[in-house]
């Protein structure tokens, strides 16, 4: 039996319409959006070279002294000094000062005294992405005790877990 040669041209277009729909890629569903969560963060000040260490590490005594590299300096560091987030996160922050000496918290729309041997906590709204800088506001301290909070975008993370 023949086939008609209108049958042959309908089984042809058909058999190009599944190979292209075979090759081409399905669709990707949108990521789902990102809901800003709670965050509980804990920083703490730590001294990293200070006075007090001289007679422990006696190199100190000649970089303390008139003229030393740290000449009306000392070192402390923040713990961590690397925070992440994602914009639209509530942070609350637990911030740890348990030495002798007064520091601060401070990021661009916020500044936190820290006393000594205190614990202080601030709540903080991670509002734009970005990278912002933190840093210990006593003049002493800078520019050594600073840090970075970045901020995610929330379509660089996807969904957050669920709570």
């Amino acid at each position: 039996m023949r086939t008609a040669p209108r049958q042959t041209a309908v089984r042809s277009t058909i058999a190009c319409t599944l190979v292209v729909l075979a090759c081409t890629p399905a669709p990707r569903a949108a990521p789902p959006a990102y809901v800003p969560r709670v965050r509980e963060l804990t920083v703490t000040t730590v001294p990293l070279l200070v006075k007090e260490e001289q007679s422990v590490l006696p190199f100190l005594k000649e970089d303390f002294a008139k003229g030393g590299v740290l000449e009306g300096k000392e070192v402390y560091g923040f713990s961590p000094s690397t925070l992440t987030v994602v914009e639209g996160d509530t942070i609350h922050f637990t911030l740890i000062n348990p030495e002798d000496d007064d520091h601060s918290f401070v990021l661009p729309d916020l500044a936190v005294p820290l006393p000594p041997q205190r614990a202080t906590k601030v709540t903080y709204v991670a509002r734009r992405a970005g990278i912002y800088p933190i840093l210990c506001a006593v003049a002493t301290h800078l520019p050594m005790m600073s840090g970075q909070l970045v901020v995610l975008a929330p379509a660089a993370v996807g969904r957050s877990p669920a709570r």
